[in-house]
């Protein structure tokens, strides 16, 4: 993954825009509400959603899956389509550079209690308007917050 980066970085110093890829890990409570799961970042401690360089070989959906799994300690069933974009800027060595990301949905069928990175952020689940709340980002806050609306309504048949 490292390699990944490092030719990140080249295209961002000659100013190309870079992409990384996240997942929004979630699932719905008992009252069927959607809960989403957030991770600290490893250096500032914002509350993030798990993201990553694409991975060589691999499709940006599995790349969130792989990220998902590794940051946050989750498995589930990440969808195939996006849930759409949003736009930082990452903190290098001695620049920022602007990095454009995917967002893929992970319906989280299993938490782990040990994973790549535990010792090194801590994770919630939250009410989806809470996360929204959290997060830095305009775009991802926007995302997150709309999961709340997408949310299937029981039928009324009467």
């Amino acid at each position: 993954m490292a390699a990944t980066k490092k030719k990140a970085v080249r295209k961002a110093k000659n100013g190309q825009r870079i992409r990384q890829v996240a997942a929004i890990p979630f699932r719905l409570n008992a009252r069927g509400d959607v809960e989403v799961m957030l991770v600290t970042s490893r250096t500032t401690r914002r509350f993030i959603v798990p993201k990553g360089w694409p991975m060589k070989g691999k499709s940006g959906r599995k790349a969130a899956t792989i990220e998902a799994r590794e940051e946050a300690g989750v498995l589930g069933k990440t969808l195939k389509e996006p849930a759409g974009t949003y736009s930082y800027w990452k903190r290098l060595a001695n620049r920022f550079v602007r990095v454009d990301v995917i967002v893929y949905l992970l319906e989280v069928t299993e938490e782990l209690a040990d994973w790549q990175e535990a010792k090194r952020r801590q994770r919630a689940w939250l009410p989806a308007a809470d996360a929204a709340t959290l997060i830095d980002e305009p775009d991802l806050s926007t995302l997150v917050a709309n999961l709340m609306i997408a949310k299937p309504e029981p039928l009324d048949l009467a």
